[in-house]
């Protein structure tokens, strides 16, 4: 009996060195993986909480800064490149400048409909009321978002810094520039272009490196958020924590299964069958960015095609964000209202709409949504120090945000393809992914060598 093929992309071979009936291993799903992970760092947690082990606690704390900073390392060359590449993939596309614009459009009317849901929960359930917290859990955040930062921020001192300190919406800039010059050079940027594909998918493989430590980064994150805040401060945050889940889970599971059945006319459970990867890996790694590769390849295998997907999920990466820029500051916002007793009336929650629809590119797909919140709360005048009372619970909230955003970066491909006759339905209905095996990212076909 031969050994059982390779599961990975290269071409699969029998191993000659593999024993007559004997079996290999099997593969533990990544689901499963990120499962257990979840169950152990909640175990480790609560012992390094209860036992106060020291040292088991800066082990969970170390191992999800870690992770975190692994993924952080390769947004910055990822971004770039896969924006400026998507840009020139544009000149492929039949209609491009309407698919770009219609793509825009969606993306703001689900981040409207997202925001208004957050609104309409905050003001049904009062977060901010009986919390059992006091003015003293409050702090300055260390950074605050307004909207001066936020326009003049766009446009770069440098190219270096943006690079350096992470200021996403710089690159995003830079990203757009170099890819709407290297369009109208045509055939003289071949050769940058050729390169930075090249480094898009040298930076792709790492990323798939790191996406496979999920599991391991999970211990690392959860078990940090029970050993450092339990579940008395979650009780304390009990109604915010359930509105934001709630409303997560309205735009994710009714939302965007309604837009899919009505707009685009497929079927809604083959759509999250093929984007469960995705959403899976969002929730854990609580980054759009870093799902961004595996966010387009469930995007292609529900049928968008490869030319218009690759525009559309990285720009959607750093500025589609139904649930940390809508339904998070939505329910924040009322949240911090009422627990410093001010009212909000009609005008601040028409602001809260614009900052959430137009704002997302604040949030940058990275984890955590607190520049975000403080561009909202300064807009609107309340007190940036109750973003201090909130940051204690963002983890585990981000991780329901994140999948969410994800989800939306990839129904709106889907809706716009459809809308244009371009989505290929027989792709849609047999997309299959319920794991993230076999999502690496292939390598170019390398032509064969030339005879002698």
């Amino acid at each position: 009996m031969t050994s059982s093929p390779d599961t990975s992309k290269d071409t699969p071979t029998a191993s000659p060195a593999a024993a007559p009936g004997r079996s290999r291993i099997p593969r533990v799903p990544f689901w499963a993986q990120i499962l257990l992970g979840l169950l152990l760092g909640v175990a480790l947690g609560w012992a390094a909480r209860s036992g106060d082990i020291s040292w088991l606690g800066t082990a969970l704390t170390k191992t999800g800064e870690i992770f975190v900073q692994l993924l952080k390392l390769v947004v910055a060359p990822l971004v770039f490149f896969a924006i400026t590449i998507s840009i020139t993939n544009l000149r492929n596309v039949h209609n491009a400048a309407r698919l770009a614009t219609r793509t825009l459009l969606w993306f703001m009317a689900t981040s409207l409909i997202a925001v208004a849901i957050g609104l309409v929960i905050g003001l049904l359930t009062h977060p901010g009321s009986g919390t059992g917290l006091s003015a003293g859990d409050a702090a300055e955040p260390e950074e605050a978002g307004t909207w001066l930062d936020f326009l003049t921020g766009i446009v770069p001192t440098d190219i270096v810094t943006p690079f350096t300190e992470l200021q996403v919406l710089q690159i995003v800039f830079m990203a757009v520039v170099v890819g709407v010059a290297a369009l109208k050079l045509g055939e003289k940027a071949a050769p940058l272009l050729t390169f930075g594909e090249a480094v898009l998918a040298l930076l792709q493989k790492a990323l798939w490196w790191i996406i496979r430590l999920a599991p391991i980064g999970t211990v690392g994150l959860i078990g940090t958020a029970i050993k450092d805040y339990g579940w008395d401060l979650i009780g304390k945050y009990a109604t915010f924590t359930a509105d934001v889940y709630i409303g997560c889970a309205l735009v994710l599971f009714g939302v965007y299964p309604l837009l899919l059945a009505t707009v685009a006319k497929v079927n809604p459970l083959q759509f999250f069958r093929g984007a469960w990867p995705a959403i899976q890996l969002a929730f854990v790694s609580r980054s759009s960015v870093g799902t961004m590769p595996v966010t387009q390849k469930v995007t292609e295998r529900l049928g968008v095609p490869r030319e218009y997907a690759s525009f559309a999920v990285p720009f959607g990466s750093t500025t589609k964000m139904d649930g940390c820029a809508s339904i998070y500051p939505a329910i924040a916002a009322i949240f911090i209202g009422e627990f410093y007793g001010i009212q909000l009336g009609l005008r601040e929650y028409l602001l809260i709409v614009v900052v959430s629809v137009i704002g997302s590119a604040a949030t940058a797909g990275l984890t955590g949504a607190t520049i975000m919140l403080t561009l909202t709360l300064s807009t609107l005048g309340l007190p940036l120090d109750g973003v201090g009372l909130l940051l204690a619970i963002d983890p585990v909230l981000d991780m329901m945000r994140t999948a969410t955003n994800v989800a939306g970066q990839a129904v709106v491909p889907v809706l716009v393809a459809a809308r244009e006759k371009i989505l290929d339905r027989d792709k849609y209905a047999s997309a299959r992914g319920a794991d993230l095996d076999g999502f690496e990212p292939e390598p170019e076909p390398q032509p064969a060598p030339a005879a002698a």
